[in-house]
C-alpha cells in the first residue's frame, strides 16, 4: 500500500515511465535467462559461439550508452525511448526465427543498442519530471525495477516450457506494446538546456571535463562490480557448497528471490531512513561499506572446520549465501537512489542523459574488468587452496569506494546537502561555506 500511496503521488509522466520500466524489465528478463540454452541446444552453437552472441548484446549496450545518452539530450527523451522500444521489439522478434550466426549477432546487437537507446533517456526523463522528488522518484524507480525482474523469469519459464519462439514472440509483442504506448502517451519532453547547436564530440568534451562528476563515477565503480556478484561468485559458490545440480540451482533461485524482496518490500522505508539519519553523501558511503560486508558470511562459511560433504556444510554453506544477497540488495538499496540523484546534481541539470550515459558506460568497462578479476581470483582460490581470497578482495573493494567517496566529500567535490542536526534528523540550513562549495560542485 506505501508504494502505491507513493506512485499516486507523482504526476502522470513518471507513473507511466515507472510501469514503463516495470514492463521493459519484464520483456527482458522473460527472454535473455533462456537465450544461452536456446543457442546451445536448439541451434546447436558451440560454447565460444554462444559467449560471443550474449557478448555482442553486452557490448551492444554498455559500450553504446553514452551515444544513448547524447542523442537524447540532442533530440529529447521521448524519440530515444520509441527507438529504443521499437529496435527491440525487431531484436526479440528476430531472435525467435533467425538460426544464422549472422543473424543471431544482428539481433543481438539490436536487443543491445536498444537498452542503450533507451535506459539514459529514461532515467534522465524521470529526474526532470521528479524535480525536487528525484531521491524519492528512484527509490520507487528500483522497487519496479526489481519487480520485472522477479516476475520476467517466472514468465518466460512458462513461455519456453512451450517453445523459445513463443517466448520470444510475447517478448517482441511487450516492446511493440510499449512503443504504440509512448508514442501515444508520453508527452515529449528535454533538458533543461538546448544541445542541438553543438556536436556529439562537444557534449563529450563538456561531460568529461566535469571534474566531480568523473571522479564520482570512478568511486562507484566498486559498487556495480559488487552488485553484479549475485550474477557471478554467487551462483559459481552456490555449486560449490551444494551437492547437486537441483541444489544449486534452488540456491541460485532463492539467492534472486531474497534480492529481490529486500529490495520490493524495503525499498521506500530504506530510502527514507537514509535519507533522514544520513543524508545523501553518508547513505552512499555507508551503502558502499554494505556492499562490502555483504561478503563476510561467505569469508565465514569458508573459514568454518568442516567436512564440505557434510549436510552440515550444505546448510551453512547456502545460508552464507542468502545472507550475503540480502545484504547486498541492503546496499544497492541504501546507494541507487542517491546515486542516480547525484548525477543530476553534479550535471548542473546540462547534458543529464549523456552524464547518464557516460557513467553508465564507465561502470560497464568496470563491471568487465572486476569479473575478469573476480573469475581469477575465484580459479586461484580453487588452485591454491586460498578459499578466503575472492572474499577478502571484494570486503576490500567495498571498503576502499567507501574511502574514495568519503574523500571526495571532505574535498567538497560532491553537491553540498543540508546538515543533520545530531538528534532527531532534522535538517539545519546550509551555510555560505557550503554554499560556495556548491558553485564549485557544479560543472561550468
Amino acid at each position: 500500500m506505501h508504494v502505491l500511496a507513493q506512485y499516486r503521488s507523482f504526476p502522470r509522466p513518471v507513473r507511466l515511465l515507472l510501469l514503463n520500466q516495470l514492463t521493459i524489465n519484464i520483456g527482458f528478463y522473460m527472454l535473455v535467462p533462456y537465450l544461452a540454452a536456446h543457442l546451445s541446444e536448439d541451434l546447436g552453437l558451440v560454447t565460444w559461439l554462444v559467449g560471443l552472441v550474449l557478448g555482442v548484446r553486452n557490448f551492444a549496450q554498455q559500450g553504446m550508452f553514452l551515444l544513448g545518452g547524447s542523442l537524447a539530450d540532442r533530440f529529447g527523451y521521448k524519440p530515444l525511448i520509441v527507438a529504443g522500444c521499437a529496435l527491440r521489439t525487431i531484436g526479440f522478434g528476430l531472435l525467435g526465427v533467425v538460426d544464422s550466426l549472422p543473424a543471431l549477432i544482428a539481433a543481438s546487437a539490436a536487443t543491445g543498442f536498444a537498452g542503450a537507446l533507451f535506459n539514459p533517456a529514461v532515467r534522465a526523463y524521470l529526474a526532470a519530471d521528479a524535480g525536487d522528488r528525484r531521491v524519492e522518484a528512484f527509490a520507487l524507480f528500483s522497487v519496479f525495477y526489481q519487480a520485472g525482474i522477479l516476475l520476467g523469469p517466472l514468465i518466460g519459464l512458462a513461455l519456453t516450457g512451450v517453445a523459445f519462439s513463443l517466448t520470444c514472440a510475447v517478448a517482441s509483442g511487450v516492446f511493440a506494446v510499449l512503443t504504440v504506448l509512448q508514442i501515444r502517451a508520453l508527452p515529449q519532453r528535454t533538458g533543461t538546456d538546448d544541445s542541438s547547436g553543438g556536436s556529439l564530440l562537444a557534449q563529450w568534451r563538456t561531460v568529461a571535463s566535469n571534474r566531480p562528476f568523473v571522479l564520482f563515477s570512478l568511486a562507484m565503480i566498486g559498487s556495480y562490480v559488487l552488485s553484479f556478484q549475485v550474477y557471478l561468485a554467487l551462483p559459481l559458490q552456490a555449486r560449490l557448497v551444494t551437492t547437486s545440480d537441483l541444489g544449486a540451482s534452488a540456491a541460485v533461485a532463492a539467492v534472486f528471490a531474497v534480492s529481490g524482496l529486500v529490495t520490493i518490500l524495503g525499498q521506500l522505508r530504506i530510502t527514507a531512513w537514509c535519507r533522514h539519519r544520513w543524508g545523501a553523501g553518508r547513505s552512499m558511503t555507508m551503502g558502499l561499506v554494505a556492499l562490502g560486508v555483504a561478503f563476510v558470511p561467505l569469508l565465514i562459511g569458508e573459514s568454518l572446520p568442516m567436512d564440505p560433504t557434510s549436510t552440515t556444510a550444505t546448510v551453512v554453506g547456502v545460508c552464507a549465501l542468502i545472507a550475503a544477497a540480502a545484504i547486498l540488495a541492503l546496499g544497492t538499496a541504501i546507494v541507487f537512489p542517491f546515486e542516480m540523484d547525484t548525477i543530476v546534481s553534479l550535471s548542473g541539470n546540462r547534458l543529464v542523459a549523456t552524464h547518464y550515459g557516460l557513467y553508465n558506460t564507465v561502470c560497464g568497462v568496470g563491471i568487465l574488468v572486476g569479473n575478469l578479476a573476480t573469475g581469477w581470483a575465484l580459479d586461484l582460490a580453487r588452485s591454491r587452496g586460498l578459499s578466503a581470497l575472492p572474499w577478502l578482495a571484494l570486503i576490500g573493494l567495498g571498503i576502499l569506494c567507501a574511502v574514495a567517496l568519503r574523500s571526495l566529500r571532505a574535498r567538497r567535490l560532491l553537491p553540498p546537502e543540508p546538515e543533520l542536526a545530531r538528534r532527531g534528523g532534522r535538517h539545519r540550513a546550509p551555510s555560505s561555506r557550503r554554499d560556495h562549495a556548491a558553485s564549485r560542485a557544479a560543472p561550468p
